[in-house]
Parts: C-alpha cells; structure tokens; sequence
C-alpha cells in the first residue's frame, strides 16, 4: 500500500515515496542486468540552445547515476534539420552500445516532432512514444508503454484502486497521457469518458467519475463543484504561476485545497505523478534492455 500524507480530508498519496521504491527496485534490476553482461544504457538526445542542454543533462545524468544507469546527452545545434536528428538517432539506434533513446522536448518551431519518434527503435524507445508503441497499446501489447501513463497506473495500484466496473473520466487526450490513460482503463475494464476542449458540459461528465484523471496543463481547471464526493482523483497536469505575493509555484489542473476535503484519494503537485513518471522511466530503460536481450529480430526505425 502506497504512503499516504496527513489530510483533513482525501488520502494523498505520496508519489516521492513511491517513486524511491522503483527507484531502488530499478537499481537491483540494473545491478542484476550487469551480472548478466548487460549495461543499461540511456542516450538522451536535444536539439537547441547548448546551455539548456547542459542543465538537462546534469538533471538526467543524476537520475540515471542514481540507479546505475549509463547517461550521455548528443547535443545538436538550433540550426539542425529533421534530416540531421533523424540521422543521430538512427545512429544510436545502430550503436549496441546503446539500450535506451530518449529525444528531449520540444523540438525547435520547423522540426517534424512526430517524424522524429518514428525514427526511433520502438525497443530503444524507452517513453513509449514511437508509433509502432502507440498502435501496440491498442491491443494491449507494447513494447514500451509511455511513462506518464504507466505512472497513473501505477499510482492507482499501489493505491488500492481496482478500475473495473469504475465510471472514469479522463480530462484531457494528449498522446502521452490522456489517450494511453484511457486505453489502459478500458483494458481494465473501466467504463471510461474522456473529456477535452470541445466538450460542452465538463461538470457533468467530471460530477458522475468514481475515478477521474486530469491532465490538460490548465491550473485549477478542477473545483470542487466539478467533483463527485469520495472520487478517485488523480492531477496528472502541471504548470508554474504566480501567487499574489509575487512568488511562483508549481500547481497542478486541480484546485487542490478544495478537492481534497470531498475525495476519497488525490494526488498532489509537486509531489504526486511527477516524481513517479519520472521513476517509471528509469524502470522502462531497464524494460527496454532486458526486451533487447530477449528479443532477437528487432523493428526498426525509417
């Protein structure tokens, strides 16, 4: 059972605690992995201004260390072209060397960000977001599944929450949340809604989630009038604003202070899915070697 924090109201869940467990399960298995003459290995790869470059690479060379994991960021210049980012990632995907891409975003204004995934090998892919993982989702057979949607599940494991039979309502249908959150609840057997710009009445879908999961990117979207009393809330969304006292904050696309007195169980921001995905990626590097290993006809990127 997950940790929970002190609330007056619903159980939130802490998604540091969480996310340290993986972490530490992620380390055995690399350490396991190794003594099998098998280095995981994770190529990270950003194109844009070199400075931000070097502060992604210090934040993900941590993580990575942090479990055992290989790190090296391929840094290309603001002036690249799709034809150059596909060339380095299919180099990567040649190099053996290599178990694990991942291609920071987003892509400078001009680049084809989805051509670019294409390109990656969907056993290197270690967020889940080649095409070749997405369409497998679809049958419940991926590769690699994206992180943010695998952290949600997650979360809703160690929390005790069976999805089947559960009316949930996913707000929100981005390609690396919301559409593979909804897909793993229907393979649940979840009765699922999702909701996103064009519906007319969100208060009417979001009033009647057992279970309801949000991840637009729109802080305070969710009020407590949006809420069925003791729903499942978990706030995938994230954004940074300015309070009255001048100070910025992360907060989440649900008003917090308010849902948390009616749920039954609420993630937070910070706190929550956050430090989870990032922890579910770790995990999936390591899927993606241990899939390389066992499998030995690979697809390959175009």
């Amino acid at each position: 059972m997950v940790g929970y924090a002190a609330s007056v109201g619903a159980k939130v869940i802490d998604g540091n605690g969480l996310a340290e467990r993986i972490k530490r399960e992620t380390a055995q298995a690399v350490r396991d992995l190794a003594g099998e003459g098998v280095r995981v290995s994770l190529a990270a790869v950003m194109v844009g201004d070199p400075s931000a470059g070097e502060i992604y690479a210090r934040s993900q060379a941590r993580r990575c260390q942090d479990v055992g994991i290989s790190y090296r960021l391929h840094a290309l210049p603001p002036t690249a072209s799709d034809a150059d980012v596909r060339a380095k990632l299919r180099e990567l995907n040649d190099d053996p060397a290599v178990t694990g891409i991942l291609l920071n975003l987003p892509l400078p204004s001009g680049l084809d960000t989805p051509a670019a995934q294409y390109c990656i090998d969907p056993y290197k892919d270690v967020e889940g977001v080649n095409p070749s993982n997405i369409g497998l989702l679809f049958y419940d057979t991926p590769i690699v599944a994206p992180c943010t949607a695998l952290a949600v599940m997650e979360i809703l494991k160690e929390a005790a929450v069976e999805p089947r039979g559960l009316d949930a309502v996913v707000v929100g249908q981005g390609p690396i949340a919301g559409r593979p959150v909804s897909l793993f609840l229907l393979q649940k057997m979840a009765t699922v809604t999702n909701c996103h710009i064009a519906t007319r009445d969100l208060r009417e879908h979001t009033r009647r989630a057992d279970l309801l999961i949000v991840a637009v990117g729109k802080p305070g979207l969710i009020r407590a009038e949006h809420v069925k009393p003791g729903a499942v809330v978990i706030d995938v969304g994230i954004s940074t604003v300015t309070g009255a006292d001048s100070a910025r904050k992360v907060v989440g696309d649900v008003a917090y202070e308010e849902v948390s007195s009616i749920a039954s169980v609420i993630t937070p921001v910070p706190g929550g899915v956050g430090p989870v995905t990032v922890a579910i990626l770790l995990r999936s590097a390591v899927h993606a070697a241990r899939q390389q290993r066992a499998t030995p006809r690979r697809l390959s990127g175009h």
